[in-house]
C-alpha cells in the first residue's frame, strides 16, 4: 500500500510518497526515532511534486480555505494530476491532518483519506525537514522564513479586516478609559477639596460639584481674590447666579487659615491638570457617542451611551451580548453576588450593570425586579436588532423606550401598555412608508419561493381547470353525436313506417 502525504506550506501545495506503508504494523514510536535524522526519513518519506504559490494573495487565501476544512480548484487539481486512481480498495490512501478536509478529499474526489497519530507524527517529520526536502526546488531556508512571516502578517491583516468585533473594541476602550477618568478625577477634586478647605472651608458645602469646585479654585487662587468684580466670572462657571453670589459673600467672611504662594502655585498646576482630564472626557464621551449611535443604535437610544457600552464591554463584544439571554443581560455585573446567593442559598441580585439606567432609578422599590426584567429584554431584543439589521436604524430601540415608560406608569398607577408584536409592526409599517426597510437576503429568498410556490399552485390550478374545460367539450361533442345519431335513427324509423303503411295500401289494392 502507498501513503501519499498533502502538505500545505507558505511557499506552495508539496505532495510526499510514503512507500510500503502499513498502518496496522507502524508504530509511533518507530516513526519519532526515523523523524529525527533526515537520511532515515528521506528514505521512508520522499518528494513527489511540487505546486509553488505565485503571490502572496494566494498564499493566505490557501492557508485560509484549507484551515476551513475547504477543498479549493487548485489543491483538486494538484491532487488529480499528482495521485494515480487505484481501482483496489486500500491500495493508494492519502493522509491529512484536517479530518474536514479528508472528508470532502473522500466524497468529491473518491480518494481514501486517513488522518490519525501515526499521518501527525509523519506530518511532523516533514515540517522539520522541509527546507531538506525543496533543497532541488531552489529554495533555502531563509526564503521559507521570509515567506512564513509575510503569509503571517496577510492573514493577520485578513482576520482584522474581517473581524466582527473591530467595531466594538472602540468600545470597549473608550468606556474602560471613561471609567479610569472618573476615579482619577475624583480622587484628584478629593484632594483639592482636601487642600483647598484648610484656606476657604466654606466653598465645599456651597459648590458640591466637582468640576465647578474645582474651576473656581482655579480662578480665584487665594480667597481675597474672591471680590464683586468678579462676579461675571463665577456666573460663568456657576450658571446660577444666587450661588455666585454666595461663594462672593462666603469668601469676606471666611474663617480659614492664609494660603502660602508654595500651595497657591501647586493647587493651579493640579487644577490646570484636573480641568484638562474633564475636556479630555468630554471629548471621549462625544466619541463614544458617536460610536454607539453607529454600532448599536436601538441599544443606545433605549437606555444610553454608557450603560450599552458597559454591556458590550462586559460581554466582551455586542455579537457575545446577542447570545445572552434576556435573564443573564438582566445580571450582568452583578456576578460575585448572584454566586454568594447561591452559595448561601439567600435571594439572587435584581439587576447588575442596568442599576445605572435611569428606569431602575425611577421605579419604586418593590417594582425595581420587574422593571429590570422588563428592560433587560427590551435589551436583548435591541442587541439582536442592531446586531443584525441590515440597515441600521434607531425607531425600534425609540419604540421600546416608550415601551418601558409605558410599564413604569402601568405598575404605579395601573394603565395599558401596547404588545411588542403591535409595538414593532408599527416601526416596520413606518419604516416601509418611508422607503427605509430594506429586507434581507434569507427574507428574499423565503419570498422568491413563497412565490415560487403560489406560481407552481396557480400553475396547477390552471392546469386542472382546462382539463375540466377539455372533458366539458368533449361532453358536448358527444352529446352532439349522440343527438345527430338519434335524428338519423328517428328519420329511418320515420321512413320504415312510410314503407310499411305503401306495402299495406298495395296488399289491400290487390
Amino acid at each position: 500500500m502507498v501513503l501519499y502525504l498533502i502538505h500545505d506550506n507558505a511557499v506552495g501545495f508539496s505532495l510526499f510518497e510514503v512507500k510500503e506503508f502499513d498502518e496496522a504494523q507502524a508504530k509511533v514510536k518507530q516513526i519519532q526515532k526515523q523523524i529525527i535524522d533526515f537520511s532515515s526519513f528521506s528514505q521512508m518519506c520522499q518528494l513527489k511534486a511540487f505546486h509553488p504559490f505565485l503571490s502572496a494573495d494566494s498564499a493566505r487565501d490557501a492557508a485560509q480555505n484549507v484551515g476551513c476544512g475547504e477543498l479549493t480548484e487548485d489543491l483538486k487539481n494538484f491532487i488529480e494530476e499528482n495521485i494515480p486512481k487505484s481501482k483496489k480498495k486500500g491500495k493508494i490512501q492519502i493522509g491529512v491532518l484536517d479530518s474536514k478536509l479528508a472528508q470532502k478529499m473522500n466524497d468529491q474526489l473518491q480518494y481514501e483519506t486517513i488522518t490519525g497519530d501515526i499521518v501527525f507524527e509523519l506530518f511532523r517529520g516533514i515540517r522539520m525537514h522541509l527546507v531538506n526536502f525543496l533543497k532541488n526546488e531552489n529554495f533555502k531556508e531563509e526564503d521559507l522564513i521570509k515567506a512564513q512571516l509575510g503569509l503571517a502578517h496577510s492573514w493577520s491583516r485578513n482576520r482584522i479586516q474581517f473581524d466582527v468585533k473591530r467595531q466594538d473594541k472602540p468600545i470597549i476602550n473608550c468606556i474602560a478609559v471613561l471609567e479610569q477618568l472618573d476615579k482619577d478625577v475624583n480622587t484628584l477634586c478629593m484632594r483639592i477639596k482636601e487642600w483647598y478647605g484648610w484656606h476657604f472651608p466654606e466653598l465645599a458645602k456651597i459648590v458640591t460639584d466637582n468640576e465647578v469646585y474645582t474651576r473656581l479654585v482655579d480662578l480665584f487662587g487665594p480667597k481675597t481674590n474672591a471680590t464683586q468684580d468678579m462676579l461675571e466670572k463665577v456666573e460663568e462657571i456657576v450658571i446660577d447666579a444666587d450661588i455666585s453670589q454666595q461663594v462672593i459673600d462666603a469668601a469676606k467672611t471666611s474663617a480659614g487659615q492664609d494660603l502660602s504662594e508654595m500651595d497657591n502655585t501647586c493647587l493651579k498646576e493640579l487644577c490646570g491638570k484636573i480641568i484638562k482630564l474633564i475636556d479630555f472626557r468630554k471629548g471621549i464621551q462625544s466619541y463614544l457617542k458617536s460610536k454607539m449611535d453607529a454600532v448599536a443604535p436601538n441599544l443606545t437610544s433605549l437606555i444610553g451611551e454608557g450603560v450599552g457600552a458597559k454591556l458590550i464591554s462586559h460581554a466582551g463584544g455586542l455579537s457575545n451580548l446577542v447570545k445572552y439571554p434576556a435573564s443573564t443581560v438582566q445580571i450582568l455585573g452583578a456576578e460575585k453576588a448572584l454566586f454568594q446567593a447561591l452559595k448561601k442559598k439567600a435571594n439572587t441580585p435584581k439587576y447588575g450593570l442596568l442599576f445605572h439606567s435611569t428606569f431602575i432609578g425611577k421605579a419604586d422599590g418593590k417594582n425595581k425586579g420587574k422593571v429590570s426584567r422588563y428592560l433587560a429584554n427590551k435589551c436583548s431584543m435591541a442587541a439582536r436588532l442592531d446586531y443584525f439589521l441590515v440597515n441600521p436604524t434607531n425607531r425600534f430601540g425609540e419604540r421600546m423606550k416608550t415601551q418601558v415608560e409605558d410599564r413604569l406608569k402601568f405598575l404605579t398607577s395601573g394603565g395599558e401598555s401596547a404588545k411588542n408584536i403591535d409595538a414593532m409592526q408599527e416601526v416596520l409599517e413606518e419604516l416601509k412608508q418611508e422607503n427605509l426597510y430594506v429586507e434581507s437576503e434569507e427574507q428574499l429568498k423565503k419570498k422568491s419561493k413563497k412565490d415560487k410556490k403560489k406560481k407552481k399552485k396557480a400553475s396547477v390550478e390552471i392546469q386542472e381547470l382546462e382539463e375540466e374545460v377539455e372533458e366539458v367539450e368533449k361532453k358536448k361533442k358527444k352529446k352532439k353525436k349522440a343527438s345527430v345519431e338519434l335524428q338519423e335513427l328517428e328519420e329511418e324509423v320515420a321512413e320504415e313506417q312510410v314503407e310499411k303503411k305503401k306495402k299495406k295500401k298495395k296488399s289491400k289494392e290487390e
